[in-house]
Parts: structure tokens; C-alpha cells; sequence
């Protein structure tokens, strides 16, 4: 009695490599097939068991609750209030004009561009990001946005298009607020100022390279951050979820769908560092554009340092100096602008400010900060004069235009 071959079942394993280039990650996904050859035995037929197996590793195409995590949910909640901005203004330049037979390069080589000029436009556009912050239309997004745009037009995630108009704008804080016609519009959530640490999860949703509705995901690198820009506040959120061009003017979000920053600018050549204007900032310069169409940053004529050891030390041995710092730590005045608030209080360089407002102050930035919010009331300044403890009122003036400030 002849008796039936098995056959044999190979499989033989494909090797895949995977290539690392800079900045780009390839990941490529194959099957392998599986042939039968010869008849296979009765005996060695796929069980009922076998097929159940194989049916419960077939995983079905509907959503389940593994899909789905805090980012999914801060989208839906988030996103029906974030818009695209875009805008146009026309750019006049003078070009020269020539006669036909002289606009030619051989020509313009022997008569220059001296000849008559004619008036030439062009359009350019931008492309930003921004939120709705009151149901009545009112959108917060950055000054650079909007700056100088004859138009502006707001998009919605729901493909709804709207003119705006410029309510105000702050190059200096690069805040801009933009309304638009509507009622109960859908509007952001605010997040407390005073709970955003570094470590915890950020959301940034916008436009970035006029991609609509891009969503990245990262953290809060750290608070408090300078940009070490004369032009601008010294109090930023670092983040690393990824903000391009046309980020700006979006919402930083936290893991609830609160927004805590306005994402505002980016480091030539750094990958992963991103900053956002905090949005208690953000909030208060939009209320006195639309208040008062201006905002007044309060100016006291001080140039200072933070104090430290090393710093402590060069100006102790410094020879034929009449200052002596005895403090261990606080704000160094360097320098006292002539006719200003603090000289005429006053205040000279080698003082050291231990408290504003009696808040202990121990960096230049936090005296920034104190100054922002304290806008141009009063303000109590205890500094440390050689060994002596003065205290000092002073009523910070507007900041004046660079040329109006005495050197």
C-alpha cells in the first residue's frame, strides 16, 4: 500500500533594511505569500479552532476606544474656533521706462536707469493662523499677520469664508485682533496663566505652510523664556511641537483644550523650539487695542543687570569706584536715562532693587514681567544703596518713540 507524501511547507524569511536619511524617516510595510504545493492530507486541515484564531486576529475596520486619546478630543473641542488667515496688500514700486529700442541691456548699460518712471503694483499674499475669542466675532492672532493688509479674509474649518477688518495691532507684543460679522460663533476655552509648568503636554493647532487644521503634538519646554529681542516682552512659553510658517497667530494648547499661548515666532536653523506669547499677555494688549486702538508700555529709563557673584565681584575691584555692592542677589541699575521717571526719583547706577510692589525680584526678566502687568500705575521700589536700605514711589511714564529717548 503506497502511502501519500506529506508535502513540505517553506517559509523562507525576507530581510528589510530600513535607510536612515537626515529628516526624513521611510517606513515601508510588505507581505509575504505562502504556496501550497501537493495536496495536503486530510489530518492536517485548518481546525474550527484554527479558523476562530485566525478571525479574532482580523481586526475589524471601525473605530474603537484605542484610537482615540487626549489629542482627538482637544481637536474636536478646539478646532470648529481656529481659522486661516489670509491677506493682500498691494506693493507700489517706481520702475524705469524706456523706449522699446532702448530696453535692452547693451542700452541700459550707457544710459543707467535715470530715464522717466512709471508706477508698477504687485499683490503679495500671506497665509496665518488665529481664534475666535468672543462668539461676536472677535479673533486674537499676531500683529505680522495682518500687518499692512488692505484685505483680510477668515476661513473656517467648516470651509465658511468671511471678510475681516483690523480692530488694532501691536508691533511690539505682535498681538492683532481682527473682527468679523457673527453671533455664537464657536470660541476657545482660556487656560489659568498660573498652572502651565514645564513638562506638561502642548497642542498647537494652524496653518503652517497654508496646510489648514495641522495638528502637532509636543511639550511645554519652559516658561518665562527670552527672546533677548529690544522689540519685544521678555516672557515666553517654549515649546517643541512643531510651529512652521503659518503657525503664527494660532492657539498653544494644554491637555484640556485651553489655550495658553498665541505661537508667535520660531529660530532660524533650530528644529523642535517654538514660542508662544503667553495668553494672559496676549489678552491684556487685545483689550486695550480694542479699548483704546493703542497700547502703552510702561517706561521707567532704567538699564539693569542681574546680580551676581561674578558681577558682585568685577565691580567690588573695580579701582577709584565709588560704588560698593554689598547685596548678594537683586537687579543692578548700570545706567539712568537723563529726564526720566527713575532719574527724577532719584535713582543712580550701582543701586541694587531688592523688591517691586514688595515682590523679591532676582532677574532682569522679572522685572519686566512685574512692570507689564503693573502697567503705569504707581510702583514701590526698595533698592540697596551701598548699606542702606531706600525705598523710592515711582509712576512709570509711556514708553516714548526711540527718537525721544535722551541718550
Amino acid at each position: 500500500m503506497n502511502r501519500s507524501k506529506k508535502s513540505l511547507l517553506v517559509r523562507k524569511p525576507k530581510t528589510h533594511l530600513l535607510l536612515p536619511f537626515i529628516g526624513i524617516t521611510a517606513g515601508f510595510l510588505s507581505s509575504c505569500s505562502t504556496d501550497f504545493s501537493g495536496k495536503v492530507p486530510p489530518s492536517i486541515l485548518p481546525s474550527p479552532t484554527v479558523k476562530e484564531t485566525q478571525n479574532q486576529s482580523s481586526r475589524p475596520l471601525t473605530p474603537t476606544a484605542e484610537d482615540n486619546n487626549f489629542v482627538v478630543e482637544v481637536v474636536e473641542k478646539v478646532e470648529p474656533a481656529v481659522v486661516q488667515i489670509n491677506t493682500s496688500r498691494t506693493i507700489r514700486t517706481q520702475v524705469p521706462q524706456l523706449p522699446d529700442t532702448l530696453n535692452d541691456p547693451f542700452f541700459r548699460r550707457f544710459f543707467g536707469e535715470t530715464g522717466p518712471t512709471q508706477p508698477q503694483e504687485r499683490v503679495v499674499r500671506g497665509v496665518g493662523s488665529g481664534f475666535v475669542i468672543d462668539p461676536n466675532g472677535r479673533i486674537l492672532t499676531n500683529a505680522h499677520v495682518v500687518n499692512d493688509a488692505d484685505t483680510v479674509t477668515v476661513s473656517f474649518s467648516d470651509g465658511r469664508t468671511v471678510e475681516g477688518k483690523v480692530l488694532g495691532q501691536d508691533t511690539v507684543s505682535d498681538v492683532a485682533v481682527v473682527q468679523i460679522p457673527g453671533h455664537n460663533l464657536p470660541a476657545v476655552e482660556i487656560a489659568n496663566p498660573d498652572t502651565v509648568k514645564p513638562g506638561q503636554w502642548a497642542v498647537a493647532i494652524g496653518n503652517p505652510l497654508g496646510l489648514q487644521q495641522t495638528v502637532t503634538v509636543g511639550v511645554i519646554s519652559a516658561i518665562n523664556r527670552s527672546l533677548n529681542l529690544s522689540t519685544r516682552p521678555s516672557s515666553y512659553i517654549q515649546t517643541d511641537a512643531a510651529i512652521n510658517p503659518g503657525n503664527s497667530g494660532g492657539p498653544l494648547l494644554n491637555a484640556r483644550g485651553q489655550v495658553i499661548g498665541v505661537n508667535t515666532a520660531i529660530i532660524q536653523g533650530a528644529e523642535g523650539i517654538g514660542f508662544a506669547i503667553p495668553i494672559d499677555t496676549a489678552q491684556r494688549i487685545a483689550q486695550q487695542l480694542i479699548t483704546q486702538g493703542k497700547v502703552e508700555y510702561p517706561y521707567l529709563g532704567l538699564q539693569m543687570l542681574t546680580l551676581t557673584p561674578e558681577v558682585k565681584q568685577r565691580i567690588n575691584n573695580y579701582p577709584n569706584s565709588n560704588v560698593r555692592i554689598v547685596a548678594e542677589q537683586g537687579i543692578l541699575i548700570i545706567r539712568v536715562i537723563p529726564n526720566s521717571p527713575a532719574a527724577r526719583i532719584g535713582l543712580r547706577p550701582g543701586d541694587v532693587i531688592q523688591t517691586i510692589n514688595n515682590q523679591p525680584v532676582t532677574t532682569s526678566e522679572g522685572v519686566q514681567q512685574i512692570l507689564e502687568k503693573n502697567g503705569l500705575n504707581n510702583l514701590q521700589i526698595q533698592v540697596l544703596r551701598n548699606a542702606q536700605n531706600l525705598q523710592f514711589t515711582v509712576q512709570p511714564e509711556p514708553l516714548p518713540s526711540p527718537n525721544n529717548i535722551q541718550s
